[in-house]
C-alpha cells in the first residue's frame, strides 16, 4: 500500500485492512484516524464501514459513543438492517446492548471515558468481532501514568490489533496496514513530490523512538535542505477537514 492523499483514499485502504485482519482471525480491531476533527466526520465513516458487513444483517450492531450520536444516525441512515445503539450509561449499562443474536460490533469513537464500558463489551462478545472505529483511547495508552494506566495498557489495550493506523504530522506520518509493519514516511527532499519510507517497526513508534528515528533520518541526509511543507497528504487532508467543520 502507499499513503493515501486523500480522506476517501485513507477510508478505502482501512476497510480493505480491516477485512484483512478478519480473515486474518483477528477478533479485537481498531482502525485509527488520527488527526484533527475526523470526530465530524465519524458518523459518514461509519456508514461506509457498515456496507462491508451488510451480510450479517440484524446480526450487525453499531454503537456510537453516546446516545445523542446513535440518534443522529438513526435519523439520517434510515431504514437499514442493522441495529444502531449506543454504548450505554449508568442507567443503561453496556450489558444491556448485547444479545446473543449480534454477530459483530462495529465500535465508534470510543475515548478513553468508555474504555472500561469497551472492554467489558469486548468481554461479553468473546470471539464475536469487535471493531473499534476512530478510537480515541491513545490518551489514556501513552499519557496515562501509574499502575492504574499501566494495567490498563497490560490487560485490555493490548488485546487490540491495529488494522489500520494513519497519524500525519509536520513532515511526515506514522502508517500502518494489517499486517505490514509500522512504517514512517517523511517528506521527499525536492524536487521529488510525495514520501519517502524511512523506518519499519514491529510496534508503533511513538514519542522518543519516533524522534530517533527523524534524527537518525536527518544525520544520515546531512546535504538535504528542508522543503516548504507540499501539498498531498497534509495538505488535501487539511483542505478537507476545514470544509467539513465549515
Amino acid at each position: 500500500m502507499t499513503i493515501p492523499d486523500s480522506l476517501e483514499a485513507a477510508i478505502q485502504q482501512a476497510k480493505t485492512a480491516t477485512l484483512t485482519a478478519l480473515e486474518g482471525g483477528c477478533h479485537r480491531i481498531q482502525v485509527e484516524l488520527v488527526f484533527p476533527e475526523i470526530a465530524l466526520e465519524a458518523q459518514n465513516i461509519a456508514r461506509q464501514f457498515t456496507e462491508l458487513f451488510l451480510d450479517y444483517s440484524s446480526g450487525l450492531k453499531v454503537l456510537f459513543a453516546d446516545t445523542g450520536a446513535a440518534a443522529l444516525a438513526r435519523r439520517d441512515w434510515g431504514d437499514v438492517p442493522f441495529l444502531v445503539n449506543d454504548l450505554g450509561s449508568r442507567f443503561t449499562p453496556v450489558e444491556t446492548k448485547v444479545s446473543e443474536s449480534d454477530q459483530l460490533f462495529l465500535v465508534v469513537c470510543p475515548s478513553s471515558v468508555e474504555v472500561e464500558a469497551v472492554e467489558k463489551l469486548c468481554n461479553l462478545a468473546g470471539d464475536r468481532p469487535v471493531i473499534l472505529l476512530i478510537p480515541q483511547l491513545e490518551s489514556v495508552a501513552t499519557v496515562g501514568i501509574g499502575s492504574t494506566a499501566r494495567q490498563l495498557r497490560e490487560r485490555f489495550l493490548s488485546t487490540l490489533e491495529t488494522a489500520y493506523y494513519l497519524k500525519p504530522f509536520e513532515g511526515g506520518v506514522v502508517y500502518r496496514t494489517y499486517p505490514e509493519l509500522w512504517q514512517v514516511w517523511t517528506d521527499a527532499p525536492a524536487p521529488v513530490v510525495g514520501y519517502t519510507l524511512i523506518a519499519e517497526e514491529p510496534e508503533r513508534p511513538a514519542g522518543d523512538r519516533l524522534e530517533r528515528i527523524l534524527m537518525g533520518s536527518a544525520e544520515s541526509n546531512p546535504d538535504v535542505v528542508p522543503t516548504p511543507k507540499k501539498k498531498g497528504l497534509l495538505g488535501n487532508l487539511g483542505q478537507m477537514l476545514k470544509a467539513l467543520s465549515q
